[in-house]
């Protein structure tokens, strides 16, 4: 473990440090002597795609490069195979789509690491992590055991899992074991976004290579590049409301996007409640929203993970001052301001 000030890595391009640092290379680093050795608090992180620190982090940053990918057992249908935690998810998804294994290529270019993807059910374009997982393998801090659920235990919901809620900070996922498909691929293309590239393409019968490579363009078009400007991808989840209030929603901002869930209740573009604001591209200090997609908070150069807060707070304010709907952020609150 390393005991001086360490660059935390985050996708927001904020320069901020952790006091100590230690690395989870296998799942023999859990250990009860290791883990005592870190100084208290600590937290996880994969890549630092999807959360924000307040400030310099006083405690230990843990980083989980657990690698691998391992077939497990396969049909002719379809197949199990065990992934790292600390693989890289676009990576992942890029390699499943080269062995022509179905799934997850809907999800390509979504930022960070495939142990974070149980934990948020990650998803995009019609598709969600937990129709391809399996169980989710992980270390258990308080028992000082490792454990594995299945994908119903899991409790998964919109961008939410148990991992967020009854185990958050008790657990460190160490692998995820996906089933995909290798043949029969059920494909996905229900998103106009989707379609649109297709047909532009004059690709009638697309190969799981062809959506990789259309969802890939298309988030490129829409979203930055964390390399260029720093972000976390979506900064606010979609709020579900019930069908009564999505109605008088509709029927008082019909430029308001809605769309189906269920029977009872409708999910909200947050994107177009912030627009509604006017907060589409506003600069605000060293941070603001994507010119291109009012979602994505950005770093324009030198803010704070205290500013970003406030620029979200804010948002939030505004949006429920408007509209009475409450939106909530996807990114992961880390630490507070010095």
């Amino acid at each position: 473990m390393i005991h001086y000030p360490f660059p935390v890595p985050n996708s927001f391009q904020i320069e901020i440090f952790a006091s100590h640092f230690a690395e989870i290379k296998s799942e023999n680093d859990l250990n009860e002597d290791y883990i005592q050795q870190w100084e208290k608090p600590f937290t996880i992180i994969g890549g630092g795609s999807n959360c924000l620190f307040a400030g310099n982090y006083t405690g230990t940053l843990v980083q989980n490069s657990i690698r691998g990918i391992q077939v497990v057992s396969q049909t002719e249908d379809d197949l199990l195979i065990d992934v790292g935690a600390g693989e890289n998810w676009h990576d992942w998804v890029m390699y499943s789509v080269q062995n022509n294994w179905g799934g997850i290529e809907n999800l390509a270019l979504i930022p960070g690491s495939v142990g974070a993807s149980p934990m948020q059910n990650i998803g995009a374009y019609g598709v969600e992590v937990q129709d391809v997982i399996d169980s989710v393998r992980y270390f258990h801090i308080p028992s000082g055991t490792f454990k594995t659920i299945n994908n119903i235990d899991c409790q998964f919901g919109y961008r939410m899992s148990i991992f967020k809620t009854e185990l958050k900070d008790q657990v460190i996922i160490t692998q995820v074991r996906f089933r995909l498909t290798r043949r029969n691929h059920q494909l996905h293309l229900e998103y106009g976004a989707i379609q649109e590239q297709l047909k532009q393409r004059n690709i009638t019968n697309p190969t799981l290579k062809d959506i990789a490579t259309v969802v890939v363009d298309i988030r490129e078009s829409k979203l930055p590049n964390p390399q260029h400007i720093g972000n976390a991808g979506s900064f606010f989840k979609n709020p579900v409301i019930k069908f009564d209030e999505a109605l008088r929603l509709k029927d008082q901002f019909p430029e308001v996007s809605i769309f189906p869930v269920d029977d009872h209740s409708q999910k909200v573009s947050a994107a177009s409640l912030i627009e509604g604001c006017g907060w589409k591209g506003k600069i605000v200090g060293n941070t603001g929203t994507y010119k291109y997609h009012s979602l994505v908070l950005v770093n324009h150069g030198g803010a704070t993970g205290a500013e970003i807060m406030r620029l979200a707070s804010d948002i939030q304010q505004s949006v429920y001052s408007k509209y009475g709907i409450k939106i909530e952020a996807e990114v992961n609150f880390i630490g507070s301001t010095n």
